[in-house]
């Protein structure tokens, strides 16, 4: 059996959709960040990948903004905590 015929998702098509609170979106962001920074330059394709998803997220600065404790109250309300 060749290697391609194990591949069933081809390697440039997306898996999976994704929605995310912005609670979510700032910690899954600064965890893929830490992740990236933390690498050297003997993972050079894992940071390749990992920038990639970090390149589909919302920039920087609009993740700074996010206030996480404020989003995290907002959740709690509608839980009813």
């Amino acid at each position: 059996m060749a290697t391609d015929d194990l591949n069933l998702i081809p390697a440039d098509e997306s898996v999976s959709h994704l929605e995310l609170t912005a609670a979510e979106l700032k910690v899954t962001y600064n965890a893929l960040k830490s992740y990236f920074d933390d690498f050297g330059h003997d993972e050079r394709d894992v940071r390749e990948v990992v920038r990639g998803v970090l390149d589909k997220l919302p920039g920087e600065h609009e993740i700074r903004a996010i206030d996480l404790d404020d989003e995290l109250r907002k959740l709690r309300a509608l839980r009813g905590e």
